[in-house]
């Protein structure tokens, strides 16, 4: 008998009991989905395809120099002072700079949006297009790299130059310049790209995964030829003469990803200058220098502060030690050889 005298038939108590299971399911299901959600955004539960990451990287490289070309083809550089180095050295921007980084930084963050991204330029004016990639791997690099791993999204750090050798670009030598893009796991450098947009070159690297360059087949460790900086030329020459004798052969360049890749065994028509060591003297900003830091030690090589310590990628913007950087000789050799950087005058 029900209560009140109501009598429930059959079907009323299938009818209440399937009602009761859907009210249990939807509270439940809404429970899990919440505990699912909040265990997803816990740091360390978003993975990252390492191999993945190299080809975006790719990727963003090449689109910021198409953005580069176009700029220079058009002749409106725009190019002004951002202001001067420590060392009273302008700092250029132009127009190809800002619509580079653009192009580059949110088709990473877009692809990606919880790993961090430092660039040497900033995003102002209107917003952007939106911008995408496909996620297609290119064949070489699931030919070339075909180790990969995946790391938590929170140990990534993202480093993009979106023109390096600006100087040089408003002054149109244009084999210095290139667009790069470095990813680093717990501030080590795992991975490396350096694009040469008006030499339609792209040489990359990962770290215990393959790249598409190589070293060369002999390095002169006793007598290297050394490449600096063409901005810095008076206390780096100096202090690699020092170091290496008076005789020392010296080249100057322009464009840190353009001394990296002189180390490297790259035709001549796609780097005219090549090199045994780079040194640099001055400071120098990480997105200068991940990108080469990487791709050297997914070679075997080194890239150091003057000091032998590596250098961390996790946040800080600026290295103030200094680099060496060497692949096929002993780097522990050159460090021992390079004198202490305060007894050199500037000349």
């Amino acid at each position: 008998m029900a209560p009140m005298g109501i009598r429930l038939s059959p079907l009323g108590v299938a009818v209440f009991a399937l009602l009761a299971v859907g009210v249990l399911y939807h509270f439940y299901s809404g429970f899990l989905a919440g505990r699912i959600a909040i265990f997803r955004k816990l740091p360390g539960t978003d993975r990252v395809d390492l191999r993945e990451l190299l080809a975006l990287s790719v990727e963003a490289a090449m689109r910021g120099g198409e953005e580069v070309k176009r700029v220079m083809e058009g002749g409106e550089l725009n190019g002004k002072s951002k202001g001067k180095t420590k060392e009273g050295v302008d700092e250029m921007l132009t127009t190809g700079d800002l619509l580079s980084h653009q192009m580059m930084y949110n088709l990473i963050k877009n692809t990606f949006p919880t790993i961090q991204v430092f660039s040497e330029e900033r995003t102002v004016g209107a917003t952007p297009e939106i911008v995408s990639w496909d996620h297609a791997i290119p064949k070489e690099i699931l030919d070339k790299a075909s180790a990969t791993e995946e790391v938590s999204s929170d140990s990534i750090t993202v480093w993009i130059d979106p023109l390096d050798a600006t100087q040089e670009y408003t002054e149109k030598l244009l084999h210095y310049v290139t667009t790069m893009v470095c990813v680093a796991v717990n501030g080590k450098p795992v991975i490396g790209v350096i694009h040469k947009p008006f030499a339609d070159f792209t040489a990359w690297g990962m770290v215990h995964g393959g790249s598409n360059v190589s070293m060369r087949k002999s390095y002169n460790e006793k007598k290297p030829k050394i490449i600096i900086s063409r901005s810095h030329t008076g206390t780096a020459r100096a202090f690699a003469q020092k170091a290496f004798g008076n005789d020392s052969d010296i080249k100057e360049a322009g464009g840190a990803g353009y001394k990296v890749l002189s180390l490297l065994n790259i035709p001549d028509d796609k780097q005219p200058d090549h090199a045994d060591v780079y040194l640099h003297v001055t400071n120098i900003k990480k997105w200068d220098i991940c990108a080469g830091n990487a791709l050297l030690e997914a070679l075997g090589g080194q890239m150091t502060t003057l000091e032998g310590k590596a250098i961390d990628y996790t946040d800080t913007e600026l290295n103030e030690g200094g680099i060496v950087a060497s692949i096929g000789v002993s780097h522990k050799t050159l460090l021992e050889r390079l004198p202490n950087l305060k007894s050199i005058k500037t000349q």
